[in-house]
């Protein structure tokens, strides 16, 4: 912690640290951390130790009223009538077409109360937008701060001096922390794959909890995850994400690109070899990312009929690709010999993210289109570059070898040589299978 408070006015959430290496600035604002104690060892972090990150606060909205369960029901493919209050559920949100606009965390946090977490509002506004439903939905200041990695639970109970073995995956519970005096939000969920938390309270002692957490976890090998680094746990954990690996369907609809302030979430460089104008290449359906298990076919919601037909005739799923390192190191070369280079790999994610409109074409080895790479990827702890891919369901069989044609639409591409792989990609235990007991307790 500095000796002095945050002096970067729009900092948002985070306190402000002199020896953080990179702050993120849009518009000309400081708003977050965009690296902060490395990028390798950031990578390393949840593997190891764990991290915390705040990148995600704000973006929180609460929905009450009479039928906001019947409004979430009517958006989501999901069934959120077996909903206990304190946990969470994944909800995924289509649009007539069966393609995803939103995805986002929700907690049923009371009987006529949840609360909807960094994920594109637009389906719900559009849904109030009717008067079908007597709803309400208002933004919340809210920190939200990620604890991720096999120590991540020992930190949390080191600040709050009492033992957390009794929450269980996707459930929620209230905690205090000494000196703070609201109540926060712990949960167990997280976006690495393995053992995660989330913290979660009023954006006015954000900087005071971020604080204490890291002080008490930087003995344990804590490290700050900024943004740059933090798409490479969606990539190596098996999380298709708006933003990192494709982009809101709502891109679709006239009147979300008509109102500025809903559109900017997804407004995004149409990066890749595929043409710019292929608007379905960046786009998903639930089953092309794995999350048709969760399609109840019991009511009745916005995009039920796609999304039934998709179930009964699947075409396409998500995998991971492992690039040919020989071809991996042609594109860097090319950045060193005359005439026009290969597109740049950036490190740690081959195109800055977030960059959910990126999408490259993947075809077989004779040349035949089978499907979309995204969300590029250098992973420092496998020491490998991967990606995600959404294939034809024939040719997602592991150590099938396809060809990742790299590059920009019209620019000099590469075809790189990969081969279809694990999926998710982190091969540690995963949050929901940890019965904690190779937890140290941190209390």
């Amino acid at each position: 912690m500095p000796d002095q408070p945050n002096t970067f006015q729009m900092v948002s959430y985070t306190p402000q640290y002199d020896d953080v290496r990179l702050y993120q600035a849009r518009m000309g604002s400081m708003m977050a951390v965009w690296e902060g104690d490395g990028w390798k060892q950031e990578s390393m972090s949840w593997k190891e130790s764990c991290y915390i990150h705040a990148g995600i606060s704000g973006g929180v909205f609460q929905i009450t009223g009479p039928d906001a369960q019947a409004m979430l029901s009517y958006a989501s493919i999901n069934d959120v009538y077996k909903w206990p209050i304190g946990t969470h559920k994944h909800l995924v949100m289509c649009n007539a077409d069966g393609l995803i606009e939103a995805h986002t965390l929700t907690l049923r946090a009371g009987e006529e109360t949840f609360r909807y977490y960094a994920g594109n509002p637009w389906p719900l506004f559009r849904q109030v937008g009717t008067g079908k439903f007597n709803v309400q939905i208002e933004p919340i200041d809210m920190f939200v701060y990620q604890i991720a990695g096999p120590l991540s639970l020992t930190v949390i109970e080191k600040i709050a001096q009492q033992s957390f073995r009794d929450v269980s995956f996707l459930d929620c519970k209230m905690i205090r922390l000494p000196g703070i005096e609201p109540e926060i939000e712990l949960a167990r969920i997280g976006m690495t794959g393995n053992l995660a938390y989330e913290l979660r309270g009023p954006a006015a002692v954000g900087h005071q909890v971020y604080d204490m957490a890291y002080q008490a976890g930087k003995p344990l090998g804590m490290k700050r995850l900024g943004w740059r680094t933090y798409c490479v746990n969606h990539v190596e954990g098996g999380f298709p994400q708006i933003t990192v690996t494709f982009t809101v369907a709502s891109v679709l609809d006239p009147v979300f690109g008509a109102n500025l302030e809903m559109a900017a979430a997804g407004m995004m460089p149409y990066t890749g070899s595929v043409d710019p104008s292929d608007i379905r290449a960046r786009l998903r359906t639930p089953g092309e990312v794995g999350w048709m298990w969760m399609a109840r076919f019991d009511h009745d919601f916005l995009g039920r009929e796609a999304v039934q037909a998709e179930s009964e005739n699947p075409q396409r799923k998500v995998v991971n690709l492992v690039w040919n390192v020989e071809d991996i190191m042609d594109i860097t070369a090319s950045q060193y010999q005359p005439g026009e280079e290969y597109k740049n790999l950036e490190y740690p994610c081959g195109v800055p993210q977030p960059a959910g409109g990126h999408a490259d074409l993947v075809t077989t080895l004779d040349g035949r289109p089978i499907g979309i790479s995204s969300g590029t990827t250098y992973s420092y702890y496998y020491r490998e570059e991967i990606s995600q891919c959404i294939i034809d369901i024939d040719q997602a069989i592991i150590g099938n070898e396809v060809l990742v044609h790299w590059g920009d639409f019209g620019g000099r591409i590469k075809e790189v040589r990969a081969k279809v792989a694990r999926y998710p990609y982190i091969d540690l235990l995963r949050n929901e299978n940890d019965d904690l007991g190779e937890v140290p307790s941190g209390v």
